[in-house]
This record gives structure tokens, C-alpha cells and sequence, in this order.
């Protein structure tokens, strides 16, 4: 069975890109086409029986937005399962209010930034990094008022 991507989650991916929150809308508008230095993100993407909101390969880095409901003890259980699993497999989960992603995403921006095992475009360049210079450079556009694509 494939770690990542199981194809019996294929629907279940598909259904969760084509319908996101307003707040994975507006972080993927910021995440997508590797606008987050030169990093490239992946929505929906299943890891073993779970789909997290956002994956960066490169990285290791897992995203997750939480809604109300991840207040609820059930939830809460399975919330922390499921970020165990995931940091057995090597992966870094960083879980983010959804309402933050509505009112201050460049602060769940800047704390992923935080994370990076490599440096980042801004940080100052080490001989054997890739040099920031080579990085696309890229300016975040507002969303568009729809959240479809």
C-alpha cells in the first residue's frame, strides 16, 4: 500500500480541492505555484489513511487549518493520532486556527517560514544553498472574488 496519495482516497482528494473552506481558498491563493520561496505545495494530499490540507515535499511539512469542530474532544483524539502518525512517517505538522487564515495570513506565512530546513530566499546565502537570486521571484496577488479557480 503507497504511503502517499492511496489511490482509494483519489475521490475523497478530488471532492476536497473542487469544495475548500474559505480559508484553505485564501492560503492556497498564497501557497500555489510555489510562490512561498520557490517552495511547491500540494492541497488535499492523503499520507497513509490521511489527507491534510497542504504538504510540501521538499520540506516534509504537513498544514493543517482547524475549524470549530476541531475543539471537539472526538476530534481532538483524532487530531493528535492522526499528527502522530504523521511525524512517525518524518513529517512536521503545523496546525493553524482557520480563522487566522481568513485575518492574518501572513502570519501562518511567516511561522511556516520558521520551519524551513533549508534557508529561505531572505535569509543570508551559504555557499552550497541554492542562491536566492536563482529563486522565482513572485508578488502575491489578491484573491479573486470567487472562491473557484
Amino acid at each position: 500500500m503507497p504511503l502517499h496519495n492511496r489511490p482509494s482516497l483519489k475521490e475523497r482528494r478530488r471532492a476536497l480541492r473542487n469544495r475548500p473552506t474559505e480559508a484553505e481558498h485564501l492560503l492556497w491563493y498564497q501557497l500555489r505555484g510555489s510562490q512561498l520561496d520557490g517552495r511547491k505545495f500540494r492541497r488535499q494530499h492523503s499520507i497513509g489513511p490521511f489527507i491534510v490540507d497542504f504538504f510540501c515535499p521538499e520540506e516534509r511539512l504537513a498544514i493543517e487549518l482547524d475549524g470549530d469542530y476541531h475543539h471537539e474532544p472526538d476530534q481532538k483524539e483524532y487530531d493528535r493520532r492522526r499528527t502522530e502518525f504523521l511525524e512517525r512517517q518524518g513529517i512536521k505538522v503545523l496546525r493553524f486556527e482557520s480563522g487566522l487564515a481568513l485575518t492574518d495570513q501572513q502570519c501562518i506565512l511567516d511561522e511556516i517560514r520558521k520551519v524551513w530546513t533549508t534557508p529561505h530566499p531572505g535569509a543570508p546565502f551559504v555557499h552550497g544553498d541554492r542562491h536566492p537570486a536563482s529563486l522565482p521571484r513572485t508578488t502575491p496577488q489578491p484573491p479573486p472574488n470567487s472562491l473557484r479557480e
